[in-house]
Protein backbone atom coordinates (compact mmCIF):
# COMPACT_ATOMS: atom_id res chain seq x y z
CA UNK A 1 0.00 0.00 0.00
CA UNK A 2 1.09 3.56 -1.01
CA UNK A 3 1.77 6.03 1.74
CA UNK A 4 -1.19 7.92 0.45
CA UNK A 5 -3.45 4.54 0.85
CA UNK A 6 -2.02 4.60 4.57
CA UNK A 7 -2.81 7.90 5.36
CA UNK A 8 -6.47 7.35 3.76
CA UNK A 9 -7.02 4.07 5.57
CA UNK A 10 -6.24 5.96 8.80
CA UNK A 11 -6.51 9.63 8.42
CA UNK A 12 -9.60 9.43 10.68
CA UNK A 13 -7.95 7.90 13.67
CA UNK A 14 -4.69 10.29 13.38
CA UNK A 15 -6.13 13.92 11.85
CA UNK A 16 -6.27 16.67 14.15
CA UNK A 17 -10.38 16.37 14.41
CA UNK A 18 -10.00 13.00 16.25
CA UNK A 19 -7.14 13.94 18.50
CA UNK A 20 -8.84 17.02 19.39
CA UNK A 21 -12.04 15.13 20.32
CA UNK A 22 -9.50 12.90 22.11
CA UNK A 23 -8.13 15.68 24.50
CA UNK A 24 -11.58 16.98 24.85
CA UNK A 25 -12.87 13.61 26.21
CA UNK A 26 -11.85 13.60 30.50
CA UNK A 27 -11.48 9.84 30.35
CA UNK A 28 -8.82 9.94 27.89
CA UNK A 29 -6.99 12.92 29.10
CA UNK A 30 -6.82 11.29 32.55
CA UNK A 31 -5.75 7.93 31.46
CA UNK A 32 -3.03 9.33 29.45
CA UNK A 33 -2.30 11.80 32.09
CA UNK A 34 -1.79 8.53 34.24
CA UNK A 35 -0.16 5.96 32.05
CA UNK A 36 2.23 8.54 30.53
CA UNK A 37 3.50 9.17 33.89
CA UNK A 38 3.84 5.34 35.30
CA UNK A 39 5.53 5.22 31.77
CA UNK A 40 8.34 8.06 32.09
CA UNK A 41 8.95 6.95 36.01
CA UNK A 42 9.96 3.06 34.32
CA UNK A 43 12.14 4.92 31.38
CA UNK A 44 14.16 7.39 34.28
CA UNK A 45 14.07 4.68 36.69
CA UNK A 46 18.18 4.53 36.51
CA UNK A 47 18.13 7.90 36.73
CA UNK A 48 15.83 8.49 40.16
CA UNK A 49 16.30 5.87 41.97
CA UNK A 50 18.16 6.64 45.12
CA UNK A 51 19.62 3.33 45.95
CA UNK A 52 20.27 0.00 43.86
CA UNK A 53 16.92 -1.95 43.93
CA UNK A 54 18.25 -5.60 44.86
CA UNK A 55 21.42 -4.54 46.56
CA UNK A 56 20.82 -6.31 50.45
CA UNK A 57 21.66 -4.39 53.77
CA UNK A 58 20.85 -6.12 56.76
CA UNK A 59 21.28 -3.23 58.78
CA UNK A 60 18.11 -1.46 57.45
CA UNK A 61 16.30 -4.26 57.48
CA UNK A 62 12.52 -3.10 57.92
CA UNK A 63 13.66 -0.08 58.03
CA UNK A 64 10.66 2.55 58.40
CA UNK A 65 10.58 5.83 55.52
CA UNK A 66 13.57 7.92 56.56
CA UNK A 67 15.28 10.17 55.02
CA UNK A 68 17.47 8.12 53.50
CA UNK A 69 14.63 5.36 51.85
CA UNK A 70 11.97 7.61 51.60
CA UNK A 71 9.14 4.79 51.35
CA UNK A 72 10.89 2.55 53.56
CA UNK A 73 13.05 -0.88 53.26
CA UNK A 74 12.02 -4.71 52.74
CA UNK A 75 13.00 -7.54 54.36
CA UNK A 76 16.10 -7.71 52.83
CA UNK A 77 17.28 -3.50 53.73
CA UNK A 78 16.52 -3.46 49.84
CA UNK A 79 15.15 0.47 49.54
CA UNK A 80 11.47 -0.04 48.90
CA UNK A 81 11.14 3.20 46.42
CA UNK A 82 14.30 1.97 44.09
CA UNK A 83 12.32 -1.60 43.66
CA UNK A 84 8.94 0.16 42.80
CA UNK A 85 10.23 2.32 40.03
CA UNK A 86 12.50 -0.63 38.69
CA UNK A 87 9.34 -2.52 39.30
CA UNK A 88 7.69 -0.26 37.03
CA UNK A 89 9.43 -0.96 34.27
CA UNK A 90 10.00 -4.98 34.31
CA UNK A 91 5.73 -4.96 34.70
CA UNK A 92 5.11 -2.69 31.79
CA UNK A 93 7.55 -4.75 29.74
CA UNK A 94 5.92 -8.10 30.45
CA UNK A 95 2.26 -5.92 29.66
CA UNK A 96 3.75 -4.33 26.31
CA UNK A 97 5.21 -8.05 25.49
CA UNK A 98 1.87 -9.53 25.77
CA UNK A 99 -0.12 -6.61 24.26
CA UNK A 100 2.18 -7.42 21.00
CA UNK A 101 1.64 -11.38 21.25
CA UNK A 102 -1.67 -11.35 21.72
CA UNK A 103 -2.25 -8.53 19.01
CA UNK A 104 0.25 -10.64 16.23
CA UNK A 105 -1.43 -13.75 17.10
CA UNK A 106 -5.22 -13.02 18.23
CA UNK A 107 -5.63 -10.63 14.24
CA UNK A 108 -4.30 -13.67 12.98
CA UNK A 109 -6.72 -16.40 14.44
CA UNK A 110 -9.40 -14.00 14.27
CA UNK A 111 -8.77 -12.83 10.85
CA UNK A 112 -8.63 -16.78 9.65
CA UNK A 113 -11.46 -17.35 11.66
CA UNK A 114 -13.85 -14.01 10.47
CA UNK A 115 -12.40 -14.26 6.75
CA UNK A 116 -12.50 -18.61 5.94
CA UNK A 117 -15.89 -19.41 6.66
CA UNK A 118 -14.80 -23.21 6.75
CA UNK A 119 -12.42 -22.64 9.34
CA UNK A 120 -14.89 -20.03 11.43
CA UNK A 121 -16.48 -23.37 13.33
CA UNK A 122 -13.44 -25.47 14.29
CA UNK A 123 -10.99 -21.82 15.29
CA UNK A 124 -13.93 -20.66 17.55
CA UNK A 125 -14.62 -23.70 19.28
CA UNK A 126 -11.00 -24.30 20.50
CA UNK A 127 -10.93 -20.43 21.50
CA UNK A 128 -14.31 -21.26 23.46
CA UNK A 129 -12.66 -24.16 25.23
CA UNK A 130 -9.94 -21.83 26.48
CA UNK A 131 -12.24 -18.91 27.34
CA UNK A 132 -13.89 -21.48 29.71
CA UNK A 133 -11.36 -21.17 32.04
CA UNK A 134 -10.72 -17.65 33.61
CA UNK A 135 -7.61 -16.19 32.02
CA UNK A 136 -5.81 -15.52 35.51
CA UNK A 137 -6.68 -19.19 36.59
CA UNK A 138 -5.26 -21.14 32.80
CA UNK A 139 -2.48 -18.58 33.40
CA UNK A 140 -1.15 -19.72 36.82
CA UNK A 141 -2.11 -23.25 35.22
CA UNK A 142 0.35 -22.87 32.10
CA UNK A 143 3.10 -20.50 34.13
CA UNK A 144 3.01 -23.42 37.19
CA UNK A 145 3.91 -26.25 33.94
CA UNK A 146 6.34 -24.05 32.48
CA UNK A 147 8.35 -22.65 35.40
CA UNK A 148 8.87 -19.38 37.12
CA UNK A 149 10.84 -16.69 34.89
CA UNK A 150 9.80 -13.79 33.05
CA UNK A 151 9.53 -15.48 29.34
CA UNK A 152 7.35 -18.01 30.59
CA UNK A 153 5.02 -15.50 32.33
CA UNK A 154 4.74 -14.14 29.32
CA UNK A 155 3.67 -17.19 27.15
CA UNK A 156 1.32 -17.83 29.49
CA UNK A 157 -0.37 -14.68 29.60
CA UNK A 158 0.17 -14.39 26.34
CA UNK A 159 -1.93 -17.97 25.77
CA UNK A 160 -4.70 -16.89 28.39
CA UNK A 161 -5.83 -13.50 26.86
CA UNK A 162 -5.09 -14.33 22.51
CA UNK A 163 -8.60 -15.79 22.51
CA UNK A 164 -10.39 -12.54 23.75
CA UNK A 165 -8.66 -10.60 20.85
CA UNK A 166 -9.32 -12.99 18.39
CA UNK A 167 -13.22 -12.94 19.41
CA UNK A 168 -12.79 -8.86 18.56
CA UNK A 169 -11.02 -8.87 15.47
CA UNK A 170 -13.43 -11.91 14.23
CA UNK A 171 -16.16 -9.96 15.05
CA UNK A 172 -15.15 -6.66 13.57
CA UNK A 173 -14.16 -9.08 10.35
CA UNK A 174 -17.57 -10.35 10.15
CA UNK A 175 -19.19 -7.08 9.71
CA UNK A 176 -16.80 -5.15 7.62
CA UNK A 177 -16.43 -8.26 5.06
CA UNK A 178 -19.95 -7.39 4.10
CA UNK A 179 -19.33 -3.73 3.50
CA UNK A 180 -19.72 -2.58 -0.32
CA UNK A 181 -16.37 -1.57 -0.64
CA UNK A 182 -15.10 -5.37 0.26
CA UNK A 183 -17.69 -5.87 -2.44
CA UNK A 184 -16.03 -3.76 -5.00
CA UNK A 185 -13.12 -5.12 -4.58
CA UNK A 186 -13.79 -8.34 -5.10
CA UNK A 187 -15.85 -7.30 -8.15
CA UNK A 188 -12.36 -5.84 -9.14
CA UNK A 189 -10.84 -9.37 -8.76
CA UNK A 190 -8.61 -8.17 -6.09
CA UNK A 191 -7.02 -11.34 -4.07
CA UNK A 192 -7.53 -12.81 -0.90
CA UNK A 193 -5.04 -11.19 1.16
CA UNK A 194 -4.96 -7.66 -0.36
CA UNK A 195 -8.90 -7.64 0.57
CA UNK A 196 -8.11 -9.34 3.95
CA UNK A 197 -4.53 -6.55 4.49
CA UNK A 198 -5.58 -3.46 2.98
CA UNK A 199 -9.92 -3.19 3.35
CA UNK A 200 -11.38 -5.48 5.63
CA UNK A 201 -8.06 -5.60 8.69
CA UNK A 202 -7.32 -1.61 7.79
CA UNK A 203 -11.02 -1.04 9.20
CA UNK A 204 -11.03 -2.94 12.01
CA UNK A 205 -8.05 -1.80 14.01
CA UNK A 206 -10.47 0.78 16.23
CA UNK A 207 -11.91 -2.43 18.34
CA UNK A 208 -8.60 -4.02 18.66
CA UNK A 209 -7.21 -0.68 19.47
CA UNK A 210 -9.64 -0.17 22.54
CA UNK A 211 -9.40 -4.23 23.94
CA UNK A 212 -5.04 -4.06 23.95
CA UNK A 213 -5.59 -1.16 25.74
CA UNK A 214 -7.93 -3.19 28.78
CA UNK A 215 -5.13 -6.20 28.02
CA UNK A 216 -2.34 -4.13 28.74
CA UNK A 217 -4.04 -3.65 32.17
CA UNK A 218 -5.41 -6.97 32.85
CA UNK A 219 -1.84 -8.18 32.00
CA UNK A 220 -0.08 -6.22 34.70
CA UNK A 221 -2.86 -7.51 37.47
CA UNK A 222 -1.90 -11.40 36.08
CA UNK A 223 1.72 -9.92 36.19
CA UNK A 224 1.41 -9.56 40.02
CA UNK A 225 -0.83 -11.96 40.51
CA UNK A 226 1.87 -14.65 39.14
CA UNK A 227 4.77 -13.56 41.31
CA UNK A 228 3.04 -12.94 44.39
CA UNK A 229 2.18 -17.01 44.11
CA UNK A 230 5.90 -17.75 42.98
CA UNK A 231 5.10 -18.37 39.25
CA UNK A 232 6.43 -15.31 37.35
CA UNK A 233 9.67 -13.21 37.16
CA UNK A 234 12.60 -14.75 39.66
CA UNK A 235 13.04 -12.57 42.70
CA UNK A 236 14.75 -10.73 43.27
CA UNK A 237 14.23 -9.40 39.87
CA UNK A 238 11.74 -6.41 41.18
CA UNK A 239 8.31 -6.53 39.35
CA UNK A 240 4.63 -5.04 41.66
CA UNK A 241 3.72 -8.83 42.09
CA UNK A 242 7.09 -9.68 43.55
CA UNK A 243 7.59 -6.40 45.97
CA UNK A 244 4.31 -7.51 47.55
CA UNK A 245 5.38 -10.97 47.83
CA UNK A 246 8.31 -10.04 49.87
CA UNK A 247 6.40 -7.69 51.93
CA UNK A 248 3.27 -10.22 52.51
CA UNK A 249 5.02 -11.93 56.01
CA UNK A 250 5.37 -8.50 57.12
CA UNK A 251 2.07 -6.39 56.41
CA UNK A 252 1.60 -5.60 60.25
CA UNK A 253 5.01 -4.44 61.50
CA UNK A 254 5.75 -3.09 57.62
CA UNK A 255 2.90 -2.20 55.57
CA UNK A 256 5.01 0.00 53.33
CA UNK A 257 6.66 -2.84 51.42
CA UNK A 258 2.54 -3.59 49.72
CA UNK A 259 1.37 -0.47 49.95
CA UNK A 260 3.54 1.36 47.44
CA UNK A 261 3.55 -1.00 44.87
CA UNK A 262 -0.30 -1.74 45.39
CA UNK A 263 -0.35 2.00 44.57
CA UNK A 264 1.19 1.67 41.54
CA UNK A 265 -1.02 -1.07 39.99
CA UNK A 266 -3.84 0.63 41.08
CA UNK A 267 -2.71 3.94 39.14
CA UNK A 268 -1.01 2.04 36.09
CA UNK A 269 -4.38 -0.36 35.69
CA UNK A 270 -7.00 2.54 36.08
CA UNK A 271 -4.70 5.11 33.45
CA UNK A 272 -5.14 2.18 31.28
CA UNK A 273 -8.81 1.64 31.80
CA UNK A 274 -9.87 5.03 32.08
CA UNK A 275 -7.37 6.09 28.45
CA UNK A 276 -9.17 2.62 26.85
CA UNK A 277 -12.57 4.59 28.02
CA UNK A 278 -11.70 7.12 26.22
CA UNK A 279 -10.36 5.75 23.11
CA UNK A 280 -13.43 3.61 22.91
CA UNK A 281 -15.60 6.72 23.00
CA UNK A 282 -14.08 8.52 20.21
CA UNK A 283 -13.19 5.75 17.61
CA UNK A 284 -16.57 3.56 18.16
CA UNK A 285 -18.78 5.59 16.31
CA UNK A 286 -22.09 3.56 18.15
CA UNK A 287 -20.56 5.22 21.20
CA UNK A 288 -20.26 8.81 20.22
CA UNK A 289 -22.44 11.76 21.07
CA UNK A 290 -23.11 14.84 19.87
CA UNK A 291 -20.67 17.40 20.72
CA UNK A 292 -18.59 15.31 22.86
Amino acid sequence: MTSAGVAARFGRWIDPATIRRLFRNRSFVIGFSLFTTVVLIALLADLVAPHDPVQNNYRYRLGEPNDAHLLGTDNFGRDVLSRVLHGSRVSLAIGLLVVIMTGVFGTAIGAASGYVRRLDNFIMRIMDGLMAFPPIVLAIAIGATLGPSLFNAVIALTIAFTPRTARIVRASILVVRESEYVEAARAMGAGHLRILFRHILANSLAPLMVQQTFIFALSILAEAVLSYIGVGPRPPTPTFGNIIADGRNYIAEAPWITIWPGLAIMMTVLGLNLLGDGLRDVLDPRLRTEGR
